[in-house]
């Protein structure tokens, strides 16, 4: 609660049934990780709802927004990590902002072919086909370490992304909303 107004606070608690969400919070899985302080709500609250949405199963939830992140759960329901890299938007930024004549591009143009074409295709291509093939080479790893991986799409850009994305995955839009949910259920 140390980013909150302390008189706000006090006025919720007041007036409301406020629910305090810390990595200290009891959950329906066991954390894993290595620095459990450090790991984004978000991220936990997501590898709740995938376990919700598919007990007992090896899952790898993938937030595509801006960042992708990957949170892998395996089928004791045991989180133990995964991986954050920028998103689209903030690699089309970089490339832009860290250059001195690349465009700012962004997904609402961008439809990637295997070969660039000129500047504009050719960083299409880079960043869309990237991100994919970063993905897919992922859920290649967790597939030949864990049998029979469940793959749940969620974030700003899942839908965007998922169409060019060559596995099987399950769409899950709400994936971090459904885990706070099951939080708070859990805590009741």
């Amino acid at each position: 609660m140390a980013n909150l107004d302390v008189p706000i606070v006090n006025i919720l608690n007041t007036n409301t049934k406020m629910f305090h969400y810390s990595h200290q919070t009891k959950l329906p899985l066991k954390i894993l990780y290595k620095s459990p302080e450090t790991l984004g709500l978000d991220r936990i609250a997501n590898a709740v709802g995938a376990v919700a949405l598919f007990p007992k199963k090896n899952l790898l939830a993938v937030q595509v927004g801006t960042c992708l992140v990957l949170d892998f759960v395996n089928e004791k329901s045991e989180y133990l990590g995964g991986s954050i890299s920028p998103g689209i938007k903030m690699r089309f930024n970089a490339l832009h902002e860290k250059t001195n004549k690349l465009p700012l591009l962004s997904n609402n143009n961008s439809s990637p072919n295997f070969l660039g074409t000129d500047t504009n295709s050719s960083l299409s291509n880079g960043v869309i086909n990237g991100i994919c093939y970063e993905i897919e080479g992922f859920i290649k790893e967790y597939s030949a370490k864990f049998e029979n991986l469940i793959v749940l799409f969620t974030g700003g850009d899942a839908d965007y992304l998922q169409k060019f994305i060559k596995n099987t995955i399950f769409a899950a839009p709400n994936l971090v909303l459904k885990g706070l949910n099951e939080i708070i259920k859990y805590n009741e």
